[in-house]
Parts: structure tokens; sequence; C-alpha cells
């Protein structure tokens, strides 16, 4: 009877052992593959770099030098030229060079929103910080390809206001590219609201990687993140509209 024990408790300690280094080993690969898909698209050059592009009617700068930044976006309205600006220190707004009192709930709006396109405009840059958990939730076959796909979600210290966000990202096994990637988000009603974005003419500009990307809304309920890509391949999501970034500008600091 001891030895049969023995001999449980063996085997619940080596399995137990074999899913531990299974984890690890799935964080480990996650971490690699997201460095790569980085490096690919640039690294370290983001960094230190001066980057301009218009948006829908909009224009964004993005400033960013040794952990310094500065996101912005001006545009016209029916009376003068905003400007917005988000930095290290916070969130701004002018109105023809004067500043301009915001309530908090309209600080946070207008903020996010320009994080929001800075943020889509340069991924995966930034999917290395210490806020980022990564999860490698295997491989999938997409037009012929061959996919790494990889979980993104986000702790609330430093995760920002929208750490409870989930994303995806396919990333092609030759080339290391981001070709795909998916996320959930609440919408206003407190909802659930899901995206898919396939890129397309991607080019590269002083060295970086720009994409832009059909994005994609499920066309059924009660839909989950992690099958957008099967609704994809089965052609069952549909198409909302357009990310593209025109008239791309990069400058390289020093």
């Amino acid at each position: 009877m001891l030895r049969n024990v023995l001999i449980l408790v063996v085997l619940l300690s080596f399995f137990n052992c074999k899913k531990n280094e299974n984890q690890i080993g799935k964080s480990e690969s996650a971490e690699e593959i997201i460095k790569k898909s980085i490096e690919v698209a640039g690294g370290d050059l983001f960094d230190n770099s001066d980057i301009n592009f218009d948006f829908r009617d909009m224009h964004y700068r993005a400033i960013r030098n040794n952990g310094r930044f500065q996101l912005e976006r001006h545009f016209k309205d029916s009376l003068s030229e905003i400007t917005d600006v988000l930095n290290n220190s916070g969130f701004e707004r002018f109105r023809d060079e004067e500043k301009v009192q915001l309530s908090d709930s309209l600080t946070s709006l207008y903020s996010n929103s320009v994080n929001s396109v800075h943020y889509f405009s340069v991924l995966p840059y930034s999917l290395d910080g210490k806020a980022v958990y990564k999860d490698y939730l295997g491989s999938k076959e997409i037009k012929g390809k061959d996919y790494h796909k990889v979980k993104i979600t986000f702790s609330e210290d430093g995760g920002g206001e929208d750490f409870d966000d989930e994303f995806i990202y396919w990333i092609e096994k030759n080339g290391s590219t981001v070709d795909y990637l998916a996320y959930s988000y609440k919408e206003i009603d407190g909802s659930l609201g899901l995206r898919f974005r396939e890129a397309y003419n991607i080019r590269e500009i002083s060295a970086l990687r720009f994409a832009d990307y059909n994005n994609f809304k499920p066309a059924i309920a009660d839909v989950v993140l992690e099958e957008l890509d099967d609704l994809f391949i089965n052609d069952e999501l549909q198409l909302l509209s357009k990310i593209e970034l025109k008239n791309i500008e990069v400058a390289i600091l020093n």
C-alpha cells in the first residue's frame, strides 16, 4: 500500500513538473515571438523617432525620445484649429493655441482616442512592456501561411484605462510579421465589442514597418475572441471599415 502511494506521488509530481515546463515553455515562446516581430517591424528605431501621418482627415504626430513621448492630433472644426497633446505629463487640448479646460470625462475620452490611433499605427511596437502578458495559443494556417497565435492581456497596474481589453496577434512563422490581429473591448453600453484586422499595403519607411488594415466585425452573435480567425477563414466576418495611414513621414532621432 505504501509503495503504491509513493508511486502515485511520484507520478503526480512528474505530471505537475511537465505541466509547469509546458506553461513556462509557452510563455518563453510567446515572449520570443513578440520580441522578434518587434525587431522585424523596426525595433529600437521606434524609441527615438518622429512620425507624422494623416488618418481620416486628421494629422497625427508621434515623438518618442528615450522614454519621453508626445502624441499629437491636429484637426479643424467649424470654428478653429484643435491640437490634442498626450505626453508623459498627461493630456491637454488647445484651441487656436489656447489651452481648453476639460472635464475629467472628456480628458479621458480624448486621451484614449489619441492614444488608440498612435498605438495601432506602430504595432507590434510596445508589446514588450512590463504590463503586457503573453500567452501562446498554438499555430494557425490562414490563406496558406502558418502563423503563431499569441494572446496579449494587460495588468491593471500600468496597463492603462483599458487594461481589460484583450488582443490576439497572428505572426507569420517565416517572416515574423503581424499579418492579422483581433481584439475585444467594452462598448459604451457595457457590451463586448470584437474586431478582426487584416494587414495590407505593408511598406517600410526609414526602416520602420507600417500597414493598413481591413477592419472586420463578426456577422453573427455569441462569438469569442479566439474564434475570429475561423470566422475570417470561413468568410463569416463583415467588413466594417478600412484603416489607412496616409502621407507617412519618419525621422529617426539621434
